[in-house]
């Protein structure tokens, strides 16, 4: 179980990011095999772990370390920017970062899902393959044998999977479930993995940039606002930033409206240049 102060910074770091996920479309899904490969050194590696999450060590010096290790992996920037922001965060206990690498790996494989039109295909394969594995307890067993290395408990999936037909990204998941146990059974982890799916299916991410805090009230509004435009659920995260001279700056994946200062200024040299 996950402390309050590691929830939140889980939390509000996944917001944070949801819009840069969303805009990077398909290549999310290198940001997310990247993650799942730094959940899994993490989890292998519990002295990095509090290395990266020590508070007597000042936030540059997480900072370094991680890109240190990013940069030997040549990770993609987008990978970058979400870990040097976990790093900089409190967490309850330092195996929780791990937790949350984990979390953005699985963002990050959705919205390239999304980006795919693909996100309901991939609920509805994990769950066929959870379905089709509860009746085959040896099966199961395999897949969540904690004896063996990981590399039995894959060569093993692609023996049962692998020929299955499974779109890429259901076929990634369902190999990270094996390949990184994380103390979970097998089975337990499609559960996780589906719920997740089930909730981001009904929920659209829009990011609003403004110079103050937005009241419930405007928050309200540009939810409803969109909701009818996307026709769908929307999350407003709120990005406050000072710099931001008037109105705001809404994004919604490549949608953006911007009416703040320098987004019609912008808008006024576009129209010129046009006339010329």
């Amino acid at each position: 179980m996950r402390g309050e102060t590691s929830q939140l910074s889980d939390r509000l770091a996944r917001d944070h990011f949801a819009a840069s996920l969303e805009q990077l479309g398909d290549g999310s899904l290198t940001v997310g095999k990247e993650l799942f490969e730094l959940c899994s050194l993490l989890d292998n590696n519990p002295a990095l772990e509090d290395k990266l999450t020590d508070p007597s060590r000042s936030d540059e010096e997480r900072a370094a370390l991680a890109r240190r290790i990013l940069d030997e992996a040549h990770a993609q920037p987008l990978t970058h920017e979400i870990i040097d922001d976990l790093v900089r965060r409190p967490w309850s206990q330092f195996s929780d970062i791990a937790n949350a690498v984990e979390d953005f790996g699985v963002d990050a494989m959705m919205y390239a899902a999304d980006a795919r039109g693909a996100t309901k295909i991939i609920a509805l394969e994990l769950a066929w393959l959870r379905s089709s594995i509860l009746n085959l307890p040896q099966v199961r067993t395999n897949l969540s044998d904690q004896t063996v290395d990981s590399s039995v408990r894959v060569k093993f999936y692609d023996t049962i999977f692998g020929n299955s037909g499974l779109h890429e990204i259901s076929d990634m998941l369902a190999r990270h479930a094996t390949q990184d146990l994380r103390n979970r059974r097998y089975a337990d982890t499609l559960s996780w993995m589906i719920v997740k799916l089930g909730h981001h299916l009904r929920e659209r991410v829009v990011s609003v940039t403004s110079a103050v805090a937005l009241s419930e009230e405007q928050i309200a509004r540009i939810k409803r606002i969109y909701a009818a435009k996307l026709n769908h659920k929307v999350h407003v995260n709120v990005i406050v930033d000072p710099k931001v001279m008037g109105g705001l700056r809404i994004r919604s994946g490549r949608d953006v409206t911007d009416t703040t200062v320098a987004g019609q200024l912008n808008n006024l040299r576009a129209s010129f240049g046009a006339r010329a």
